[in-house]
């Protein structure tokens, strides 16, 4: 049997789509997971989601999807992790392409579903942004999400949408989405880890990085993105939820704008419009930012020293855990640095790795 999950949200949703498909349906069936190859610029310089034109190697699987391979590679300048994860984990890994918007998303879903007649649909979100208005002044990155949810609710299937981890992406709390979670579905554990550890070790997702932490019972406060922004870590962090698909879409205010649309251009003017700024600006602007920065190489011993002033002050804000982006952004480095610096910190002070996160004092 196939089972098809289509990871919300870009970057880490993929990773975990592969973690929730082992926990919740075995070795056994067969999962394809369609997702974006939008890593944000820690991997990839250039800002936005990559399409099929963006990469060599491709199969195609439909007229309009296309598998990537772990003979993939994006065509350079640009970056993407999925060719390493099909190269790393045993699933078949499909692209979304959302420059024809989310009627393009809804055609490769319709035919993806009539390929591979899937027994099961989900739509898994890591963090439950998906459940967004769409105007939220926490809100980081609806587009990505919304598309999905826009191209979801209109294939002729059942879709079963599920929200992994609720509140650890940071960008809604745990309170603000609690009523809307509906039936528990699976409670992750570090078994479920396991199958994606080595991803872990490399991967730069942080949302499903914390998810991993969680499932392996790290608690606390841990701080993700360059805006430090906290995330709590309880026993409700490992958590997989089912959602009404039609709730969520009748609150999600910029899924609802967008399902005519038929390119990205479009996508990103009702996201001005709904949320007040398009998340692939931020990215423009970042990346005009960061290729202004010289290129530095490590000092290890610098680098210590102002992680030792950084920890010092994320105490003092009531954090117990970080992640490598964080630390990466908050010392100023850019993403080419970012595996250095994790080696560097792991080698020095091995006992405050919890992993995949950073533990930012040595008291366990």
């Amino acid at each position: 049997m196939t089972r098809l999950i289509v990871a919300a949200g870009g970057g880490g949703d993929a990773v975990a789509a592969a973690m929730l498909h082992t926990a919740l349906y075995g070795n056994e069936d067969q999962a394809v997971i369609l997702a974006y190859a939008w890593d944000r610029l820690l991997i990839d310089p250039i800002p936005g989601p990559r399409g099929a034109s963006d990469f060599t190697g491709l199969k195609r699987m439909t007229p309009a999807v296309w598998a990537v391979p772990a003979k993939a590679r994006p065509i350079a300048p640009a970056g993407s992790t999925l060719p390493r994860l099909a190269t790393e984990l045993p699933h078949t890994f499909a692209l979304i392409d959302p420059h024809q918007g989310a009627e393009g998303i809804t055609r490769q879903l319709e035919e993806l579903v009539n390929h591979l007649t899937p027994q099961s649909i989900d739509l898994l979100d890591v963090g439950g942004d998906i459940l967004a208005r769409g105007d939220e002044p926490t809100l980081k990155s609806p587009l990505a999400d919304a598309l999905t949810l826009a191209a979801c609710c209109q294939v002729n299937a059942p879709v079963r949408l599920l929200v992994a981890g609720p509140g650890l992406d940071g960008e809604l709390p745990l309170e603000a989405l609690r009523g809307m979670l509906g039936p528990l579905v699976h409670t992750f554990t570090a078994k479920d880890v396991e199958p994606i550890s080595a991803v872990l070790e490399w991967h730069p997702s942080e949302a499903t990085s914390v998810l991993a932490a969680t499932a392996r019972g790290v608690r606390g406060a841990c701080e993700i993105r360059d805006a430090g922004l906290p995330v709590p870590l309880t026993d409700e962090s490992p958590t997989v939820h089912e959602v009404d698909l039609d709730e969520a879409v009748s609150r999600n205010q910029l899924a609802q704008a967008i399902m005519a649309t038929a390119t990205l251009e479009e996508v990103e003017a009702h996201s001005r419009e709904i949320s007040g700024y398009s998340e692939i600006d931020y990215e423009r602007n970042k990346a005009l930012w960061l290729k202004e920065q010289p290129p530095t190489k490590l000092d290890p011993e610098a680098t210590l020293a102002q992680l030792d002033q950084f920890e010092g002050e994320a105490r003092a804000r009531g954090v117990t855990h970080t992640t490598f982006r964080r630390i990466t952004e908050a010392l100023n480095l850019n993403g080419t640095q970012r595996d250095d610096l994790r080696q560097l910190l792991i080698n020095s002070r091995p006992e405050r790795y919890d992993a995949p996160l950073w533990r930012v004092s040595a008291e366990s």
